[in-house]
């Protein structure tokens, strides 16, 4: 019997956060608006989302969430959702903002550059995350996977020959309510200093068959620190 195929009905983009690694230009500009050869990264997510249909859009807003009224200027099918703990809690308290919203949904942070639109297509058998093989070694989270590609185990301080994850992710609907759940459990307990990846990855692992989805290395670009962007855009280095 072939495999059920979900699709991704709206997404939720990660755009919160204070961007420190990327001052002095996140001083005055939030990480996901700042330019990289004349684009705002954040739009570049966007444009790929409405490619694949997908129009449903959420932001997640905080450090100088004013500056955002921009995008729902250009694109009014955005929506934004205030983050308020933004600035003392890590990004599960973004998701936990948003939680009403990610079944059938693709997550994602809005402080990346995609270059291939196709690694944000809607359609998908089992719920799980972006990934790049790597072969050599990596500090980046690191998944292993079985023949199948589901997820079978994740390290946080990387290593060699695993798939790197990134911040691209889709939920069915019964794994969106499920994480929508535990997110809410733990944000409302008091965890709130880990990443919302921590809660399908470590926190709840037995809950969740997730799967990777292959990509190239050159397909996104996720932008860590100045020096980055400088490589990316020459002219922040002039």
């Amino acid at each position: 019997m072939p495999e059920k195929v979900y699709h991704v009905k709206r997404a939720v983009i990660m755009a919160a956060g204070i961007g420190k690694r990327l001052r002095p230009v996140t001083l005055e500009t939030p990480k996901p608006l700042v330019k990289v050869n004349g684009e705002r990264m954040i739009e570049t997510v966007i444009k790929a989302l409405m490619q694949n249909g997908i129009n449903e859009i959420y932001i997640v807003v905080g450090y100088k969430k004013e500056q955002f009224s921009i995008l729902t200027d250009i694109y009014p099918n955005i929506t934004l959702i205030e983050n308020p703990w933004h600035d003392k809690c890590n990004n599960i308290s973004s998701l936990y903002a948003a939680r009403e919203h990610i079944s059938d949904c693709i997550i994602l942070d809005g402080d990346q550059v995609i270059y291939n639109s196709a690694v944000l297509a809607p359609g998908f058998v089992r719920s799980g995350y972006n990934a790049v093989w790597r072969e050599s070694e990596t500090n980046e989270w690191l998944l292993d996977a079985d023949r199948d590609m589901k997820i079978t185990a994740c390290h946080r301080d990387g290593g060699k020959k695993g798939w790197q994850l990134y911040s691209v992710s889709r939920w069915n609907e019964a794994d969106g309510k499920r994480l929508a759940f535990h997110v809410e459990k733990e944000f409302e307990a008091g965890n709130r200093q880990i990443y919302w990846d921590d809660v399908p990855l470590f926190c709840y692992p037995g809950e969740y068959e997730l799967g990777v989805f292959p990509m190239n290395d050159k397909d996104i670009t996720e932008v860590d620190s100045f020096d980055e962007l400088a490589k990316l855009d020459p002219s922040y280095s002039l």
